[in-house]
C-alpha cells in the first residue's frame, strides 16, 4: 500500500516537473536551434504528450483502495459541491476568452509557423481581472471541494505546489513576451486566489492590452 503512494507522489512530481521543463523558453529555443522544422508542431505535440502523461497518476489515484481521510457532510456538502459546479462552470466560461487554435497549437502547425513566442498578445479577459491564473483558481476549488483519501491528499498537496511554482515559472516567460504591460498586472491582480480591492477596472485592462501589443515581439530570438 505504501509503494502504491510512494510511485504515486513520484509520477506527480514527474509529470509537473516535465511539464514545465518543456513548456521553458531554454527547451524551446534548443529544439528550435537544433530542429526548426519541428517547432509548427511543438504547441500540439505538448499539449497532447500532457494528456497521455496524465493518466497514469490518476488511475493511481482513483484505484487507491484507502479509508477516506474526510468526507464533506451534512451542509458542508452542499457547500463543497456549490464550489466545484462554480468552477467548473467559470472554466467553461473562460473558454471563450482564449484563442483555442493557438491554445491547442493547431493554428501553429495548420499555418507552419515556427516562432517559439505565441502570436497572440496579451489578453485580460473578465476572470483575468480579478486573478491571474483563473484555470488554476478553478482546478483548486475542485481539488479541494472532494472528499479525502490518502492517494487524493498526496495529489492535491503536490497539484498545489505546483500550481504555485509553475505560475511563478509561466509569469517569467509572460514577463519576456509582454515586458512592462505584464509587470504592471502582476503588481495589480493576485496570482491564484482573487483578493477583494485587487482586481483591474475593465478601462485598466484594455489600457494594458494597448502597450502590450506596442511592444510584443512577433518571436523570441534562437
Amino acid at each position: 500500500m505504501t509503494s502504491h503512494l510512494v510511485l504515486l507522489a513520484l509520477l506527480w512530481l514527474g509529470y509537473f516537473a516535465l511539464h514545465s521543463l518543456l513548456a521553458s523558453l531554454g527547451v524551446k529555443q534548443r529544439i528550435a536551434a537544433r530542429w526548426p522544422q519541428a517547432m509548427p508542431a511543438y504547441r500540439l505535440g505538448y499539449n497532447v504528450f500532457a494528456l497521455v502523461l496524465l493518466v497514469p497518476p490518476v488511475w493511481l489515484m482513483l484505484t487507491w483502495n484507502g479509508p477516506l481521510l474526510w468526507a464533506w457532510t451534512g451542509t458542508w456538502t452542499w457547500l463543497a459541491q456549490g464550489l466545484a459546479l462554480l468552477a467548473a462552470a467559470l472554466f467553461a466560461w473562460s473558454l471563450s476568452g482564449y484563442d483555442s487554435g493557438e491554445f491547442s497549437g493547431l493554428r501553429q502547425w495548420r499555418a507552419r509557423r515556427g516562432t517559439i513566442a505565441d502570436d497572440e498578445t496579451l489578453h485580460i479577459t473578465t476572470l483575468h481581472r480579478f486573478v491571474r491564473h483563473p484555470w488554476y483558481f478553478c482546478a483548486l476549488l475542485l481539488i479541494w471541494t472532494r472528499d479525502m483519501d490518502a492517494a487524493r491528499l498526496i495529489s492535491a498537496l503536490l497539484a498545489t505546489g505546483y500550481f504555485v511554482v509553475g505560475s511563478r515559472l509561466e509569469e517569467r516567460k509572460l514577463l519576456v513576451f509582454h515586458g512592462e504591460a505584464y509587470r504592471r498586472y502582476l503588481a495589480r491582480v493576485p496570482g491564484l486566489v482573487p483578493w477583494p480591492g485587487r482586481m483591474l477596472k475593465e478601462p485598466e485592462a484594455r489600457e494594458l492590452e494597448a502597450l502590450a501589443r506596442e511592444q510584443h515581439p512577433s518571436r523570441v530570438e534562437v
